[in-house]
């Protein structure tokens, strides 16, 4: 923070789901774009999920890792899905948990894959005690990861959003460095998707003291890393990006959840009353945040898609609404938040949001959702650091889009297909 370059103001302005977000990272572009509007959605009529399949547009990876490139690319992430996002290629090495949560990649694991599952086995943090940091020797566990072979996805859960998790995905990270010798005979762009603190916000939200020490074991995991960078390859050999996907919301009080957890079957099921009684069409499907309908055929589609949103704002957990007609509920800032995160072949035909820190109801014991456009998940910091880049504090907003372009900048490549970002000029070394 002190030696880079931090902007502490970088906005992904439209909705924050964690696919969503990690394509704009990797394109330079809005959802509008790219096509990733949230975790899943409806298209044709047939529900699909996010995948490297469904992006619109190609990444920064597949610019780095083209074929006529002197670069190679490699991405170590949570699952094979985020992973293939951000690389949009087969050209970039992927390396993720299989089900199981051991480390495995697309076709036959090199040696030192193999030999690196076998040193450090997932089932050493079965029933694994997590501490405190400086902990006193009698303090008990913030937590015990318990393990229950009835039920070993509750293991995994547990695992994923701990700091065991995090550990781990750093210590892949080293063993590929020593392993690939990255960075010390040629040029190589690595990316860690670290995904521990969205696992265990969904349970607990932004503010609980798990959070808290999750984030200190990230700090000394990163503080490790720099460290043996600047020995090898070496200050002057290596940059480094951090950035985050989404922030998240604090968990609802637990005397107002009833309040502020959505069911949203219930929001979709008075729209639909409302849209039958006045004759004018049904929902065909909600899927949060986008609303489906099948209009009468003799109704103006957009009219339609306005009288829901108006029938959905008469409940007391939504705020605003945006149609495939372009119809805002708000003429403001927001409109342009709304705007991005709308796809016309994707989005349905009525996007909702939801009150602030209103979350929505997945009923599984999940403290949040993900997705909104309050500043609490748009807002996250983004740190530069490295010989290109000059030490200061950038207050001045900038958008999560800048990252694929200014990154490309570095290297020297080109510009992702659809980018709309801007190379954050201001932090470069003259």
């Amino acid at each position: 923070m002190y030696q880079g370059a931090h902007f502490p103001d970088c906005r992904h302005l439209a909705s924050t789901f964690t696919s969503s977000t990690l394509a704009t990272l990797a394109t330079g572009a809005w959802p509008s774009q790219h096509g990733i509007v949230a975790e899943s959605w409806l298209e044709s009529g047939v529900l699909t999920r996010a995948s490297s399949e469904s992006l619109l547009a190609t990444t920064f990876t597949a610019q780095v890792a083209a074929p006529e490139s002197p670069f190679r690319a490699w991405i170590i992430g949570p699952n094979p899905s985020h992973t293939a996002l951000v690389a949009g290629t087969t050209g970039a090495s992927q390396y993720f948990r299989s089900p199981g949560g051991q480390f495995t990649t697309f076709g036959e694991p090199p040696t030192w894959l193999v030999q690196f599952n076998a040193a450090k086995p997932i089932d050493a943090a079965q029933n694994a005690k997590w501490m405190a940091i400086n902990a006193a020797p009698t303090a008990p566990p913030l937590r015990t990861l318990t393990y229950n072979p009835e039920h070993p996805q509750e293991f995994l859960n547990l695992y994923q959003g701990s700091p065991f998790a995090v550990d781990s995905q750093f210590d892949l990270l080293s063993a590929l460095l020593d392993n690939e010798k990255l960075g010390q005979d040629k040029t190589d762009f690595v990316c860690l998707i670290l995904n521990a603190t969205d696992v265990l916000g969904y349970e607990t939200g932004a503010r609980n003291p798990l959070q808290a020490q999750l984030l200190l074991s990230l700090d000394r995991n990163l503080d490790t890393l720099l460290t043996r960078l600047s020995k090898t390859p070496g200050d002057a050999n290596f940059a480094f990006a951090m950035v985050g996907g989404h922030g998240a919301p604090p968990a609802p009080p637990d005397d107002a959840r009833s309040r502020m957890a959505v069911n949203g079957e219930g929001i979709a099921q008075a729209i639909d009353k409302h849209l039958a009684g006045a004759n004018a069409g049904r929902v065909r499907r909600y899927i949060y945040p986008f609303l489906y309908l099948d209009p009468i055929a003799s109704r103006d589609p957009e009219t339609v898609r306005a009288a829901a949103g108006r029938a959905a704002m008469a409940h007391p957990a939504v705020a605003g609404f945006y149609t495939a007609g372009d119809y805002c509920s708000t003429r403001d800032a927001w409109e342009t938040r709304y705007r991005n995160s709308f796809h016309p072949k994707r989005s349905g035909d009525v996007m909702l949001s939801y009150k602030p820190e209103y979350v929505e109801d997945y009923q599984q014991g999940r403290g949040i959702s993900y997705g909104s456009l309050y500043n609490y998940d748009v807002r996250v910091p983004l740190f530069l650091y490295g010989p290109q880049f000059r030490a200061g504090i950038y207050d001045a907003p900038i958008e999560s889009i800048d990252v694929a372009p200014t990154l490309a900048r570095v290297l020297g490549v080109d510009q992702p297909s659809s980018c709309t970002g801007r190379v954050l000029f201001e932090a470069f070394v003259p």
